[in-house]
């Protein structure tokens, strides 16, 4: 099977506690032995822990994902805002230190704190791929002062699993082929596996499918039959065969939806406030949407309620019989669902996409109607604007209502203060 597969050193590297560590660098804290917590909103008692130093895990229990009452009230504890800026700044230095060992089309940033390294054919100037990945993580530590872990593999996949699964434990890891039977096929719940989502897991939990090594030994004409292109792919996953390329476009090239999500600072009670949630978030949607050149036909909506009275929630899609980027008719279509689903709980989280998209052109003809032109064109010209002079330079009224986030969110970089 593995049989002129590719035979790459591709490293997949992560920086350890990398928020926490950033904060600690500007606060002059010691990352390993002081207790520090990233506190999305210090001001709300249910701001979530975004990220927490060793210490603070190791001492008081804190973890990711915790709110801020469940900490302990100790005044050894460092309770520390995000600041996004600086935190991409440092991102971005990294993506320079790495530049200076592989040229640019051999990274991948995968995200803020972690990204893939292909270091095929460094040998000669660097010496063996692992004794490259140690100088790297040196000097992480000595320009930086971040620690990191490593997986490496002979592709991508691999090299992430060793990561998620070995690296993190030990500082570095590299998984072969012939190491898939004994460390990748044991590997259970299947969410640890890379590419394994929760609603995956449960479908083919259901399918009698546990581990990694069922998956790999399931038949390929029932996963194909069941998840499509994506059973081929979960089955030769299973199997450490990944044929990615390391420094390929990046995902919203061929993206596949637009959307955008909100988790509420209130409950929101009246369907006048959720209306002001979902245009703004249509404005954005479509917004992108147009400056990609695309439209799209569906519209899903999904509606969490608060957990005060109950929790639940629900999601759901229309399809339109004519494809769009037009802020009104995605709003429009997000109140249609609102309205036929909700059954009068209070709202805490709301998310719209739009997909099953196309490109642009293809609706042009429709465009000779007047009154869809002006549209398109006041869009444009909106988008245009706030691109030149900042998001919040134009907005709809609604904005400036209680309900509105517009102008707060402006003041944020994925979600959290700058």
């Amino acid at each position: 099977m593995y049989d002129n597969l590719p035979e790459r050193e591709i490293v997949c590297l992560d920086m350890r506690s990398f928020y926490a560590s950033c904060a600690a660098v500007i606060e002059g804290l010691d990352i390993m032995d002081t207790p520090i917590a990233i506190i999305g909103d210090k001001e709300r008692k249910g701001g979530i822990v975004l990220a927490a130093s060793p210490a603070l895990k190791k001492q008081f229990g804190v973890k990711t994902g915790m709110r801020l009452f469940e900490i302990p009230d100790d005044p050894s504890i460092h309770l520390i805002e995000p600041k996004m800026q600086f935190f991409i700044d440092v991102s971005m230095e990294i993506t320079r230190l790495l530049n200076r060992f592989v040229p640019k089309e051999a990274i991948h940033v995968y995200s803020i704190d972690e990204s893939f390294v292909d270091l095929t054919g460094t040998e000669r100037l660097w010496g063996p791929p692992k004794q490259t990945v140690r100088r790297i993580q040196d000097e992480l530590v000595s320009q930086f002062q971040l620690r990191s872990a490593a997986g490496m593999g002979p592709n991508m996949l691999l090299a992430k699993v060793a990561l998620d699964i070995e690296a993190k434990k030990t500082g570095i890891a590299q998984w072969g082929y012939a190491d898939v039977p004994t460390k990748l096929w044991p590997v259970a719940p299947l969410s640890k596996m890379w590419g394994i989502g929760r609603r995956i897991e449960r479908t083919l939990n259901n399918m009698g499918i546990f581990s990694v090594g069922d998956l790999a030994h399931a038949p390929l004409a029932n996963l194909e039959k069941k998840f499509g292109i994506m059973g081929n792919q979960l089955y030769h996953h299973a199997h450490g065969i990944d044929l990615s390329e390391v420094g390929a476009p990046p995902l919203i090239e061929g993206q596949v939806s637009y959307g955008k999500g909100q988790v509420l600072f209130r409950d929101y009670t009246t369907r006048q406030d959720v209306f002001t949630l979902l245009l703004e978030m249509s404005e954005d949607i479509a917004k992108r949407t147009r400056e990609a050149g695309k439209v799209g036909r569906t519209v899903h909506l999904a509606v969490h309620y608060s957990k005060q009275p109950l929790s639940g929630g629900f999601s759901r899609s229309r399809t339109m019989a004519e494809a769009t980027n037009d802020t009104m008719k995605i709003y429009k279509m997000c109140t249609e669902l609102f309205d036929e689903f909700h059954d009068g709980r209070p709202v805490r989280q709301l998310s719209i996409s739009l997909t099953n998209l196309e490109e642009e052109h293809s609706m042009q003809l429709s465009l000779f109607d007047a009154h869809r032109w002006r549209n398109r064109k006041l869009g444009e010209t909106m988008d245009a604007l706030r691109s030149k002079y900042g998001s919040n330079t134009i907005l709809r009224a609604v904005s400036y209502t209680d309900a509105g986030t517009a102008i707060n969110r402006d003041k944020l970089i994925g979600g959290h203060y700058k």
